[in-house]
């Protein structure tokens, strides 16, 4: 009797990022998670969510709207369906933040702070906004008077406004005579919130939001108004770049201007305070021409919630995550130097329980050494004031041959590239802007030298403020196996068009999924033979259709397949038959969850495969980018990276059950409170204790 085949379940990739943004959403919510950390998780939150209207939801809307039924990927009809599963979930989200947030008031007066508006100011708290407003405010807040013609199609949508209704009585008519203005909120010189000086026992904060409606009489002095309305609003517009190849035109160029054409996108998305009048929201929707296809959410008082990531900690350390520094030892301080250290066996950091500033020492070193020929990396996101770069320019300086491949195309970040790479370019390094048609999303650096070259291939940019808050892993290594291939890499870069091949190295878009679909066969293959078969993985997303696929193939096999899936996940584990071998869990905690680990049985004994690596399993990063996933042989190393995705596997503190449903449960069992973040740096910081005692002892 032939076997019964299941129809392939997927969840929508969009649908399933909400679900994702969900998760950091119930992180405010929950008790064991410091206060003011709560008040930061409703502003990534929202941040979030403004960037996904920004890109995705775009996306959606232009299919949507586009007059022909497009070739390939989304249809009209499902691309609508979508969008209309998207705006309800946000509509239901948007709720349960508010009700968050209304809750976090709360806790916090239980805490003597207090969130306060200006009809609630004492005499001595206006006379201080007065002093406020006089010295700072005075010279920063420029009302738009909409109702003269004025234009709003070049305001920018990562501001915050107000709407403020305007009354007055005509001279001659003696009837109330209307207008409407915007105010920008000057939220870049002051931020988003004032902390009034304490008053008897009692810190009190204002939006700023709040503080500039106390002083509309001040603003409009002169102007004869009688009243003012004011209601605050944003809107979010659509981040796709418009590229012009005209004659002439190099790429930076075409991206800058594209950069600069964004802040005139559509806008695809409008948040308004519910009590605004209606006469009010239908002015601001004409001038924003806000259509049927955007979505419009009346919400409460407070919009652009993503600055509450900045929310004041007012001395209140206790309210806070206590400090996580990283560990002080590094397996590089054994030697005297970060390069002999890795040509002695392979090397591996996990940010941020390790340094970054291990990284930057080896390129120091290598700018310094006498016997370092050359320098390449590439580069995804820079810091602000870019150490990496710093130490690249250094080694130009000492005459090394420094080639630095630079991805324009890095969504909100091309204008900071451009500008490293003209400084780059102006310090005598070669800037490579990447393969036409491919980002180059790879974390690779090879450094050339007659003792030895050494490559490091990591989960993430080569950025100390991500590392700060990504958890994501490095490998340096001098094994000629990998130091050729990845050398290579620059070379295919270079020359896109030239064949290429990779033994160790599975780079896309050449080999990397043929190389995880031969270890997804080898499993399969050995669950069929009734022999032990699983995979470990550890990735930001898997939405990729045919990977997807492979494995429930696999999991329908018998291969036990347990994984942690950050963000979106298409995968519906636990469907009889087709999924009922996979676990996948969610981890959100004090850290961004990033490095992307694979481990594959292969039979066990010792056979196992470990990679390590930039790609998540979408389509973009397994065909459309350059991507690289590296082996990793030494067995001190696959233990680290065993043990990163067993602790996160064990966590029943702050992981949540993936399961397609967007219920975000959390994982629970009969264990003691296990959080992986706390034990890896418990763990990370013995270790490194141990060691330090260890070379005390040697050095008596």
């Amino acid at each position: 009797m032939a076997k019964k085949k299941h129809a392939v379940r997927m969840l929508d990739r969009d649908v399933s990022w909400m679900y994702f943004n969900r998760r950091i959403l119930q992180e405010a919510q929950r008790d064991n998670v410091p206060l003011l950390e709560r008040f930061t998780f409703l502003g990534i939150y929202s941040n979030n969510l403004d960037e996904f209207y920004r890109v995705r939801v775009s996306a959606l809307k232009r299919v949507v709207e586009y007059e022909e039924e497009p070739h390939g990927g989304q249809t009209r009809a499902t691309a609508l369906r979508e969008l209309r599963l998207v705006e309800k979930l946000t509509k239901v989200y948007l709720q349960e933040f508010e009700e968050t947030f209304e809750r976090l008031k709360t806790r916090l007066k239980d805490q003597h702070i207090y969130l306060i508006d200006e009809t609630q100011l004492s005499d001595s708290q206006a006379r201080y906004i007065k002093m406020v407003y006089r010295n700072d405010l005075n010279s920063s807040t420029y009302p738009l008077i909409t109702t003269q013609g004025s234009r709003l199609g070049d305001l920018t949508d990562s501001g915050i406004y107000l709407a403020v209704k305007l009354l007055r009585t005509g001279p001659r008519s003696g009837k109330t005579l209307r207008d409407f203005a915007l105010i920008e909120l000057p939220t870049r010189e002051f931020g988003r919130f004032i902390v009034l000086p304490p008053e008897s026992g009692r810190t009190c904060i204002m939006f700023l939001d709040d503080v500039v409606r106390f002083c509309l009489p001040f603003i409009f002095a002169g102007l004869h108004y009688d009243s003012f309305e004011a209601y605050t609003f944003k809107f979010t517009r659509d981040a796709e770049i418009e590229l012009d190849s005209g004659i002439g035109v190099g790429l930076v160029e075409q991206i800058a201007r594209g950069v600069k054409n964004r802040r005139k996108g559509e806008p695809v998305r409008l948040v308004y305070d519910k009590q605004m009048p209606r006469d009010m929201l239908r002015h601001i929707r004409t001038k924003l021409r806000i259509d049927r296809f955007d979505t419009s959410d009346a919400g409460s008082r407070y919009h652009n919630m993503k600055d509450l990531i900045g929310f004041p900690s007012v001395g209140r350390s206790d309210l806070k995550f206590p400090p996580q520094p990283p560990v002080l030892t590094s397996p590089f301080e054994t030697y005297g130097s970060a390069l002999e250290a890795v040509r002695t066996k392979d090397r591996f950091l996990h940010y941020p329980y390790h340094s970054f500033s291990n990284y930057i020492r080896l390129l120091r070193e290598a700018a310094l050494s006498r016997d370092v020929r050359s320098i390449k990396t590439t580069v995804y996101r820079l810091a602000k004031d870019s150490k990496v770069v710093k130490a690249l320019i250094c080694a130009a300086r000492h005459g090394k041959e420094v080639t630095v491949v630079v991805e324009l195309m890095a969504r909100f970040d091309e204008s900071s590239n451009i500008s490293w790479s003209k400084k780059m370019q102006d310090a005598g390094i070669h800037v490579l802007f990447g393969v036409e048609g491919l980002k180059v999303h790879s974390k690779l650096t090879h450094i050339s030298s007659p003792k030895g070259d050494i490559a490091c291939i990591s989960t993430g940019n080569f950025h100390e403020g991500n590392a700060k808050l990504y958890t994501d892993t490095t490998l340096f290594t001098a094994d000629r196996r990998i130091t050729r291939e990845v050398d290579a890499v620059f070379d295919f870069i270079r020359h896109p068009y030239r064949p290429v091949a990779f033994r160790q190295l599975l780079v896309s878009p050449q080999g990397m999924r043929s190389g995880m679909d031969e270890m997804i066969d080898t499993e399969i293959a050995h669950a069929q033979a009734g022999r032990k078969a699983y995979i470990l993985c550890k990735v930001n997303h898997i939405t990729d259709d045919k990977i997807i696929r492979r494995l429930y193939e696999a999991s329908a096999a018998g291969v036990q397949l347990r994984m942690l899936v950050r963000g979106n996940c298409s995968v519906i584990p636990g469907i009889p038959g087709l999924s009922e071998n996979i676990e996948i869990r969610g981890i959100i905690d004090r850290y961004l969850e990033h490095s992307r680990i694979f481990i594959f049985c292969n039979g066990g004994r010792g056979r196992e495969r470990y990679f390590i690596g930039s790609a998540d399993w979408m389509t973009r990063n397994l065909d459309h980018r350059v991507e690289v996933y590296a082996p990793v042989h030494d067995r001190a190393i696959q233990a680290e990276l065993r043990r990163i995705i067993e602790y996160g596997l064990r966590d029943n503190v702050a992981a949540r059950v993936v399961d397609g449903t967007g219920e975000n449960r959390l994982y629970e069992n009969d264990l003691p409170p296990f959080r992986s973040q706390s034990e890896l740096y418990r763990f990370y910081t013995e270790q490194a204790n141990e060691q330090l005692t260890q070379r005390e002892h040697a050095g008596k």
